[in-house]
C-alpha cells in the first residue's frame, strides 16, 4: 500500500449507488445528496495505523484502523457499525456489520481507486481518479 498513501483521488463515475443507498436505508434527501458530491479520498499511516479520509461538500468523514483489528465506525449516512478492514497487496476489503452487513473493496492502482460496495444482492462501483 505505499504507493498508494497520502494521494488524493476523486469520484470519477459510480453505478448504482442509489439503490446501494436505498437497501441501506438512506432517505430520499440524503441519497440525491450522495447521489450529486464528487467526494475525494486519501489514505494515510502513522506507524501502524491508517486514515481514510473521505472530504466533499456535503460532509467529511475519517476512519482510522489497524488491518485486522475490529473498531467501532459511525458511517457518513448515520449507522453505527463494527468494521475491519483488511489489507492485501493493493486491496483494502472493508466489512461493516450492524443492521445491514456491507462490504468495501478498495482497490488501489497507480491512476485510480475502484471501490466495490455490496449489500445483499446489490452491487455498486465507484471509480476514483487520481488528483495530479
Amino acid at each position: 500500500m505505499e504507493a498508494f498513501l497520502n494521494k488524493k483521488y476523486k469520484l470519477a463515475s459510480s453505478e448504482n449507488f442509489d439503490e446501494y443507498m436505498k437497501a441501506l436505508g438512506v432517505g430520499f434527501i440524503t441519497r440525491k445528496i450522495g447521489n450529486t458530491t464528487s467526494p475525494t479520498i486519501e489514505l494515510s499511516r502513522s506507524g501502524d495505523e491508517y486514515t481514510l479520509l473521505t472530504s466533499s461538500t456535503f460532509k467529511n468523514t475519517s476512519i482510522s484502523f489497524r488491518p485486522g483489528e475490529e473498531f467501532e465506525e459511525d458511517t457518513v449516512d448515520g449507522r453505527k457499525v463494527k468494521s475491519r478492514v483488511d489489507i492485501e497487496d493493493n486491496r483494502l476489503t472493508h466489512v461493516q456489520k450492524g443492521e445491514k452487513d456491507t462490504t468495501i473493496v478498495r482497490e488501489f492502482f497507480a491512476d485510480e481507486v475502484k471501490a466495490t460496495m455490496t449489500i445483499d444482492d446489490i452491487v455498486c462501483t465507484r471509480v476514483y481518479k487520481l488528483v495530479e
